[in-house]
């Protein structure tokens, strides 16, 4: 029975000491391993030789009584002027990263994202922790590459966030930011990025407005014979003055196909560059426009939208003139499918009918009080 307790009291030891060497070559093993990972990016150099490369840690100076705080930050890329500084704070040696060809400081990697990103109205700011902005140099529409942005962001450790595309900017309007997550990036990755930028050149860029001479054609027997007061110009007038274009002549005209036709094709013949008829867009039978805008030779691009307010809207061209049919919401809502169509159209764009079914998602506005667009939601 003795002999028993022994045996088993000999393979516990046995086992404890198995366990505990086991754990120390594990340990073994992750410190080592995790010294050389570290290796080929930290070492330590003398001060002196220390100019141009990066910080692994902060330094701190302390003068008793007077100071204690950080005198140089991590990520510091160390300056010749540097040095003197750093002798008198006891430093002889530093922990330091080497950039070189194959390894970049966030603030560089950061500002080479900028670069391959960036197209005309916009300017970088200055990397301020590792981040770079980009910023509207003018006013106009923002126009982002999507496809572009998310391959981007698909490359590891790469950082391009944006707001929404399609929105009219103000000067000074940040639109965009980029970094890279680590302190110091494989400049492998950031090839990748200028390739894709070179590719989709440009990714993100701010399209001025063109100032039009716009046409504009209201529809109604009620105010053509002046039982009512027209509505509808008023704002056609203050909603093109802002986008920066002129109202060349407003028509009014009775519910008449060949009225209608016969005012647009007047207006083009004066020299306006893009047409918007106003009222008789619905199903009614005496709303006519649609009708009168094929009959002035328009060929459409869609007569409806997934868009509200704003469903009844129409598109179309004679020629390369743009022609605008807009449903009666456009009159009493304050943002409505025409704020979403009508500063791409003054921004060059040729817009098709894949377009405006892009709308679908995000073309519900939900009519906030008070109304935040383009801050929200709505055409996104």
């Amino acid at each position: 029975m003795l002999y028993e307790d022994v045996e088993k009291q000999s393979a516990v030891f046995f086992f404890c000491t198995l366990l505990f060497y086991l754990q120390k070559r594990v340990l073994f093993v992750y410190v080592n391993l995790h010294t050389y990972v570290r290796s080929d990016l930290m070492r330590a150099i003398p001060v002196c030789d220390a100019e141009g490369m990066v910080l692994c840690h902060d330094i701190t100076e302390i003068v008793p009584g007077k100071v204690k705080g950080r005198a140089f930050k991590k990520g510091h890329i160390v300056k010749q002027t540097d040095i003197p500084r750093l002798l008198d704070l006891g430093k002889e040696h530093l922990y330091v990263w080497e950039v070189n060809e194959n390894l970049l400081h966030e603030n560089e990697a950061a500002i080479r994202i900028a670069k391959a990103v960036a197209g005309p109205g916009l300017i970088l700011t200055e990397p301020v922790q590792g981040k770079v902005e980009l910023r509207a140099e003018i006013a106009g529409l923002l126009k982002i590459n999507t496809r572009a942005l998310e391959e981007i962001n698909d490359i590891d450790e790469v950082v391009l966030a944006s707001i929404h595309s399609n929105q009219l900017i103000s000067a000074g309007t940040v639109v965009a930011g980029c970094r890279v997550v680590p302190l110091v990036m494989n400049s492998e990755k950031i090839r990748d990025v200028e390739k894709v930028g070179q590719t989709c050149f440009p990714v993100v860029e701010i399209k001025p407005l063109r100032s039009l001479k716009i046409g504009v054609v209201t529809t109604g027997s009620e105010v053509y014979h002046g039982r009512i007061q027209d509505q509808f110009g008023p704002v056609i007038y203050r909603k093109v003055t802002s986008f920066g274009s002129r109202v060349l002549r407003q028509i009014i005209v009775d519910d008449s196909i060949e009225m209608i036709a016969r005012a647009i094709q007047t207006l083009i013949q004066e020299g306006a560059e893009m047409i918007i008829t106003t009222g008789g867009m619905s199903v009614d039978p005496d709303d006519v426009s649609p009708a009168g805008i094929r009959a002035a030779g328009g060929c459409v691009v869609t007569y409806g939208a997934p868009v509200l307010p704003g469903s009844m809207f129409m598109l179309a061209h004679i020629g390369k003139i743009p022609v605008l049919g807009l449903p009666g919401c456009v009159m009493y809502h304050k943002t409505t499918i025409f704020d979403l169509i009508a500063p791409r159209i003054l921004a060059g764009e040729e817009i098709t009918r894949k377009d405006i079914v892009h709308l679908a998602h995000g073309g519900l506005c939900t009519e906030c009080d008070p109304c935040r667009y383009p801050n929200c939601s709505f055409g996104k």
